[in-house]
């Protein structure tokens, strides 16, 4: 059998429930989960358990929503896998618009932007994001990734800002992104795998039922 390196990238559960306000949330709103976050998180570490995934290792940002996910996912797994928290997969800086309620965000900035952003990761105004420095992290961490884990699987639990980058490991972005949508879902997942010297996509934005 032929090795296989995986990286599978996970986006924190809901911070928000049905009754809330819904906050833009970036890099400097730190927020837990929500109830119905946490229930993402027990439904991702179900999901890898019915999988059989063999996670060696995982990495949050510094964020307590994604580290909670992480750590709420493990126990479904029944084993300890060593969780580091890396700056690298801190969330995106929404300037002016972080923290602030997402009707005053398109109220400022305008649905096109938001929707250029939703859609093909255009920086709007005002927002303090570097496309080219995030893209540049992910290909050295996949790099380092083979180096460290060949032929092991690693999660990575981050957020949208920095997730929706994640993609331009693969050989044939434009395809993948003529057949996804960028953004993950809150609780959804993504998996890449290292075949033939290239990174390829198994899948993107899946969510499991919780």
């Amino acid at each position: 059998m032929l090795p296989v390196t995986r990286l599978l990238i996970a986006r924190h559960g809901n911070t928000f429930d049905p009754s809330d306000t819904v906050l833009r949330v970036g890099l400097r709103t730190d927020l837990p989960l929500s109830r119905s976050g946490r229930k993402q998180a027990e439904a991702l570490g179900q999901f890898f358990q019915d999988a059989g995934e063999d996670i060696h290792k995982v990495y949050t940002s510094e964020l307590c929503r994604t580290f909670e996910t992480a750590n709420i996912a493990l126990n479904n797994l029944g084993f300890k896998v060593p969780i580091v928290q890396d700056p690298m997969f801190n969330e995106v800086d929404y300037g002016v618009d972080d923290g602030q309620p997402e009707e005053e965000v398109v109220a400022r900035i305008g649905i096109e932007a938001l929707q250029e952003w939703e859609q093909e990761a255009k920086v709007p105004p005002g927002w303090q994001i570097e496309p080219k420095r995030i893209i540049q992290n992910w290909k050295t961490f996949a790099g380092n990734l083979l180096q460290d884990h060949y032929d092991q699987t690693v999660l990575v639990v981050t957020s949208n800002g920095i997730a929706r980058f994640a993609p331009h490991l693969c050989a044939d972005f434009a395809a993948l992104k003529a057949r996804h949508k960028l953004k993950l879902a809150t609780g959804a997942l993504g998996s890449f795998v290292h075949v033939d010297d290239q990174w390829n996509v198994e899948m993107w934005n899946v969510r499991p039922k919780s």
